[in-house]
């Protein structure tokens, strides 16, 4: 599987797309607003550009994209302002995989121009945006030339799929199931990806740059632990069940493996601490209930509706991945099936997705 290729949230605004099923994914930027806010009161403290320069990595497309943009230049301007100083001209560098819907995120632009007016009182001259295709595995831009880096649920997808998965017949992901060779496999290509990341990042930031990276991760150690691989499991289950129905051939189910790592705390850290490029101000960890509507967001009696949700929102995030390899005709069958398993698995159990956030500074 060509990763780059085939790896992206599904485009447009249709019933189905990542623009209408990604609240989890805004909730997460929201929880880990304060770090971010820190980070940047962090960079003015030791630094004072006259123009500000910040990437967004994995920005996806729909409303979130802007929504993290928009939270970021708030922080800044309302960090000069206690400082006395008005808001700086901005480039914002807007980054995904080449299949991603930039078209989506540009035809928003003018609405996030009208929300920044509105946040900040500035105009849309003092903020300008950029789209920047590529893999954040590889250099982006040109050296020395960012102050802040943001990335938010993106960086749990690897290069590419890790070799010598064969052993792994029944699942698309590490689950309980699988060897110890296979666990050993994605935690090197992790290791591999995450490192090569960390010297890009290095190039690109100013001396006394910031990054704030959220991964979907874990706190258990074991990477094959339910609360990072539980829904890859269940998945796998609908799959499963097609197979031995006939609809889905075994060798293709057998063939297909996830290119997706959740990190621990302690993996990341060890990552960071040996490329040696920057300091950790941060490390926490963070959960958020599958359902997206659970809690403070829940309009009307949608918390009910969890399997439906959870469907949704793996089904906006894994389509274009199951469509490369096993083709769109049977994507229907396998989300109505997976919307049971899961809502029935959630009717008995605590469902909640672990988040590993981490602010650094690069190193003088």
């Amino acid at each position: 599987m060509e990763v780059a290729q085939v790896l992206c949230m599904k485009g447009g605004n249709g019933d189905t797309s990542y623009t209408q099923n990604s609240l989890l994914q805004k909730k997460v930027i929201s929880l880990t607003k304060p770090i971010t806010q820190e980070a940047i009161s962090n960079l003015y403290c030791n630094n004072f550009p006259a123009s500000l320069c910040i990437a967004d990595l994995g920005c996806s497309s729909g409303p979130n994209t802007f929504f993290a943009v928009l939270e970021i230049v708030a922080t800044v301007d309302k960090v000069l302002k206690k400082m006395g100083h008005q808001l700086p001209e901005i480039q914002v560098f807007l980054n995904d995989l080449l299949g991603n819907d930039f078209n989506t995120i540009f035809k928003s632009l003018p609405k996030f121009q009208k929300d920044l007016e509105k946040t900040t009182g500035a105009g849309a001259e003092s903020c300008f945006v950029t789209g920047v295709p590529g893999s954040f595995y590889g250099r982006l831009f040109p050296s020395e030339s960012l102050h802040f880096i943001h990335s938010s649920y993106s960086l749990h997808w690897l290069s590419h799929v890790p070799q010598g998965l064969e052993s792994n017949k029944g699942n698309i992901y590490m689950a309980s199931s699988s060897p110890p060779c296979l666990l050993k496999a994605y935690y090197e290509q992790f290791q591999s990806d995450f490192s090569l990341f960390l010297r890009c990042r290095s190039a690109e930031l100013q001396e006394g740059g910031s990054m704030v990276l959220t991964f979907l991760g874990r706190r258990s150690e074991d990477p094959s632990s339910k609360e990072c691989c539980y829904i890859w499991e269940l998945l796998a289950v609908a799959l499963n069940d097609m197979v031995a129905e006939g609809l889905i051939d075994e060798e293709k189910m057998d063939s297909f493996n996830l290119p997706h790592y959740t990190p621990s705390p302690t993996e990341v850290k060890c990552e960071v601490g040996k490329e040696g490029s920057f300091t950790i101000n941060r490390l926490e960890v963070s959960q958020v209930n599958w359902n997206a509507y659970h809690g403070e967001f829940c309009p009307s009696d949608a918390h009910k509706d969890g399997g439906y949700n959870v469907a949704k929102l793996v089904r906006a995030v894994a389509e274009p991945l199951l469509v490369s390899h096993f083709g769109d005709g049977i994507i229907e069958e396998v989300f109505s099936r997976y919307q049971k398993i899961v809502a029935d698995r959630m009717s008995r159990e605590t469902t909640e997705f672990v988040n590993v956030t981490v602010s650094m500074t690069k190193r003088g």
